[in-house]
């Protein structure tokens, strides 16, 4: 059973990290992103070789030594199509980057390894070379290199199993060759298309405030409530410097919407600065079921030719805790509702039910989202 001291402290603890401070002014730069200035998905396959017995069981992904036998094939080595090496140092991997904006051939790019078969470990491997592509196809880099792994794994003959971590994924930093660049989005003119982050007509409309302020009245205009287009000149020099002096402009955005989130797993609630509540009773109480079972052993006479049976006998009891009226009191700030909710001191189940109930009753003027 939880105290209510203890309720007190982990609401008052969910409290602080609900305080939102008063919005002060932030960059454009933390606000929003240049339109067509993102970073791009690659995927690729390949092979982790050099593995201390811990690679795939070849009796399990067949598709390891298909593999194995396909490079070999490249390389100039003829495995007969009736051998299945038996390997224990070689797995086949997943390969995953993202590739940055601008970025041109011949700079290195992270890249992160999985294991897609059976094995143990990757600790100690070298990916062979494989090929990166996008979501057109296209071959944008080139990974290959050694694993660094952060956990380990062992296993013994008898099937027993120790891993820290995940032993089956591992980075190589620079681990792959950019081979093929993006499309040049500065090569043309047009205007400077800004997109908000999360939509918001507020900041939209101080954003473009901001920018008819600083270039002159029609430099920027509204699209939607995420969209912002500036007025840029054809010359790529030109752009990048007038987006040095975007980014770096301060607004204060629109305050966040009213909103309480909910994580039913976890018990978590959040309230947000902008959440009120309206004065409501409540009569908030738990029924407690308990069953006992016992067995009855019937024993038949010396003489009586029957037999003996156990009969099992059910007893349900059903109490309810002393539930009561409370009044909680309405509150216009973040700080008199955390007051509120800590002088009932319901437990964080109860009260995600108590905040469901005053959604449905009208007294929580708020979005509440169950996550």
């Amino acid at each position: 059973m939880v105290s209510h001291g203890a309720t007190r402290a982990l609401l008052a603890l969910l409290a602080v990290f609900a305080l939102v401070a008063p919005a002060s002014a932030e960059r454009i730069k933390d606000l929003a992103q240049v339109g067509g200035v993102r970073g791009n998905a690659l995927v690729g396959y390949g092979l982790v070789v050099g593995l201390d017995g811990s690679g795939d069981r070849t009796s399990q992904a067949p598709f390891t030594v298909q593999s194995l036998k396909n490079l070999l094939g490249e390389l100039g080595v003829n495995v007969p199509a009736n051998v299945n090496p038996q390997l224990k140092n070689v797995a086949a991997v997943a390969i995953h980057a993202e590739l940055p904006p601008f970025a041109k051939p011949g700079q290195p790019i992270d890249i992160t390894v999985s294991s897609v078969g059976n094995a143990v470990s990757l600790r100690g491997g070298s990916l062979l070379m494989a090929p990166l592509r996008g979501a057109d196809g296209q071959v944008y880099a080139i990974a290959q290199g050694n694993l660094i792994v952060g956990g380990f794994g062992v296993q013994g003959k008898d099937g027993s199993r120790v891993s820290v971590n995940v032993p089956s994924v591992g980075r190589i930093p620079n681990g792959a060759t950019v081979e093929r660049a993006l499309p040049d989005v500065f090569s043309g003119g047009g205007d400077i298309t800004l997109n908000l982050h999360k939509n918001d007509f507020t900041t939209v409309s101080r954003m473009v405030a901001a920018l008819n302020n600083a270039f002159g009245e029609g430099a920027a205009r509204a699209i939607d409530g995420v969209t912002v287009s500036v007025q840029s000149p054809s010359d790529p020099g030109a752009r990048i410097g007038l987006l040095a002096r975007i980014e770096n402009l301060e607004l204060t955005p629109g305050s966040a919407p009213a909103k309480v989130v909910v994580n039913s797993r976890t018990g978590t609630v959040v309230i947000g600065s902008q959440v009120r509540v309206g004065a409501a009773a409540i009569s908030h109480g738990s029924l407690t079921v308990t069953i006992n079972e016992n067995l009855n052993v019937s024993q038949p006479g010396a003489f009586s030719g029957g037999q003996t049976a156990v009969t099992p006998q059910s007893t349900i009891t059903a109490t309810a805790d002393g539930s009561r009226m409370f009044k909680f009191n309405g509150g216009t700030t973040l700080d008199e509702i955390v007051h509120a909710v800590n002088a009932v001191g319901a437990a964080p189940g109860d009260l995600i039910a108590i905040l469901e109930a005053l959604k449905q009753a009208g007294a929580l003027s708020a979005e509440l989202e169950v996550i």
